[in-house]
């Protein structure tokens, strides 16, 4: 194997039938940020689990740093989690629940105060070590779990959706405590959320689940620019996707079906069914002269939904439905009935084969 932390051939089945987890593999580096990405039942928290210990695999290896996890018990692996729920002793103040894993670990009793005091400073809590949880916000608590799963010095620290239950701006906050917290420490860090707005901020990569099954693993960019999928383009932002056909011929042509022929940048495609994505905020909108790209298309404005900055506007191009997202118009500025003309670039599609 190779990677600091490395997965091969990973299956989990609870029934014997159908597998939860199906035959993935990942090398995950020293000090990598990486993010299970999936909708629920997909099988990232089941492979966060096997990872601690708390699940058993049902075939495949684990090793982390060389050495062979498969069997191990959870305490036996030097590795912290941090819970959706916190999980903090209600009984225990924020320091107790810090000391705790300290305890159990055996660490020298001159030790144990020190490190949890500076973990705790290190989570912008030093003047809260004496509160109970129930004194606490929920985002404090939620630093508290995290002091708690990194005092210890793991070797890697799980985190199974651990913004899940706060609102929208501390979520953010976290996030930026996240990031800044294992910039400074160099820890490695598997995170698991549904969120893709964690995943593209905070990861180094992103490993997408769909089905049990690894759907594609590459940094936020290639996910985001370059998906490996059709499943990974829809779940990974707004996206159009339109069928069409690819004919080795016409390198740089594809027939999209009740469109036309649009313009595309080299793709190295067999010929065959195929599918093109262009996002939304790819879309341009033609200017009152000159030509836009290489490929312009009236577009029926059905509504628009405004952001303030910008429009998302929904409609359809030949009958086929598009969004466009537009910088800088006012809502008087497009109604529904109104029809504009659109381009985008070659370069800025993507072409999926049909799998």
């Amino acid at each position: 194997m190779t990677g600091y932390l490395s997965l091969r051939n990973l299956i989990k089945s609870y029934d014997g039938k159908t597998n939860a987890v199906d035959d993935i593999s990942i090398d995950i580096t020293r000090g990598e940020f990486v993010t299970l990405l999936g909708p629920s039942g997909s099988g990232k928290t089941t492979t966060l689990l096997m990872i601690a210990g708390f699940e058993t695999p049902s075939s495949g290896v684990m090793e982390l740093d060389g050495h062979n996890l498969t069997l191990s018990k959870p305490y036996q692996r030097n590795i912290g989690m941090v819970f959706q729920n916190y999980a903090l002793f209600p009984h225990m103040t924020a320091q107790q629940n810090v000391l705790f894993p300290l305890q159990m670990r055996r660490f020298p009793k001159h030790e144990i105060n020190s490190r949890a005091e500076a973990m705790l400073a290190l989570v912008g809590l030093r003047g809260f070590a004496g509160r109970y949880p129930r004194e606490l916000s929920g985002g404090q608590q939620q630093r508290v779990a995290l002091a708690r799963g990194l005092v210890f010095n793991p070797d890697v620290l799980l985190l199974d959706e651990p913004l899940g239950a706060l609102d929208k701006n501390l979520r953010e906050q976290m996030q930026v405590e996240i990031k800044r917290i294992h910039r400074e420490l160099g820890i490695t860090m598997i995170y698991v959320t549904h969120d893709q707005t964690e995943a593209m901020t905070m990861s180094d990569r992103v490993a997408v689940f769909g089905n049990g099954q690894l759907a594609q693993v590459g940094t936020p960019l290639d996910v985001y620019h370059r998906p490996a999928t059709r499943f990974v383009a829809e779940f990974i932002g707004d996206s159009n996707i339109f069928p069409g056909r690819f004919d080795a011929a016409r390198p740089g042509v594809i027939e999209l079906a009740g469109i036309g022929p649009v313009r595309i940048a080299g793709a190295n495609l067999p010929a065959g069914e195929v599918d093109l994505m262009i996002r939304p905020e790819r879309l341009r909108q033609k200017p009152d002269s000159g030509t836009l790209d290489d490929n312009e298309f009236e577009m029926t404005v059905d509504d628009i939904i405004n952001y303030g900055d910008s429009i998302l506007a929904i409609g359809k191009i030949r009958g086929l439905p598009i969004r466009a997202r537009l910088p800088g118009a006012g809502p008087e500025a497009l109604v529904p009935g109104s029809v504009i003309r659109l381009g985008w670039a070659p370069a800025d599609a993507h072409v999926l084969a049909r799998r």
